[in-house]
């Protein structure tokens, strides 16, 4: 279904590295925890949680944010379905998204019922979570999405890496696609990604980050 799926070598032996940004998914110190500080308490989430409720991210990734969020929003007690939308241009194959979720057994029942289904993108309807992932180049596919997100996650791989995913651009589309009230949250206090998202239009701050990253970016649309 991708043009191009994730190149991947393993360290450790379940920690995936991309082969294409030389960048590792998330963080064995944490990469659940490291999801719940950055992108749901930087979104205040559960907290803003409602029905039909919009998250969009860019990089999906293993799904492990997704997965979060999607966990966080049945433990709120939501029944409806948490609408949640990604950019992702390197999807994935099935076993290596099965094998780099097993480092998270606190999400097994729901990586479990995501990876029942998981087509490598497109729709899956998983009942509480309706997920979108768009296959391709965020520069090109987000300008075209005609959704507008309450909260995003901005989960690419590291700026110095991947700086194509956090160009001034690519900031404005998502100013452009916040609701009014809306919010973004970052791992990353990259001086030019913060520049990018007030530019867009957000109201920015540098919050602690987690664990060993000193910073962490939040953002919010007035």
């Amino acid at each position: 279904m991708a043009d191009q799926q994730a190149r991947l070598s393993w360290r450790d032996g379940s920690l995936p590295v991309s082969d294409q940004f030389d960048d590792p998914y998330f963080s064995l110190q944490g990469g659940l925890a490291e999801g719940e500080h950055v992108f749901l308490a930087g979104n205040d989430l559960p907290a803003r949680f409602a029905p039909g409720f919009q998250i969009a991210e860019l990089g999906f990734g293993t799904g492990l944010s997704a997965l979060t969020a999607w966990k966080a929003w049945e433990e709120a007690g939501m029944t409806t379905p948490l609408r949640f939308t990604s950019f992702e241009a390197f999807p994935m194959a099935l076993p290596d998204m099965a094998r780099a979720l097993q480092a998270f057994p606190e999400i097994a029942p729901w990586a479990a019922r995501l990876l029942a289904q998981w087509q490598g993108g497109g729709i899956c309807d998983l009942g509480t979570l309706q997920l979108e992932v768009i296959i391709g180049d965020a520069r090109r596919s987000l300008p075209e999405w005609t959704g507008q997100a309450d909260a995003w996650f901005l989960d690419g791989f590291s700026p110095a890496k991947n700086p194509e995913l956090w160009q001034a651009e690519l900031m404005a589309q998502v100013g452009r696609h916040t609701r009014s009230g809306g919010s973004a949250a970052t791992y990353t206090a990259a001086g030019f990604v913060r520049r990018g998202l007030q530019d867009a239009g957000f109201e920015v701050t540098r919050v602690p980050g987690f664990g060993r990253k000193r910073h962490m970016t939040r953002a919010r649309m007035p």
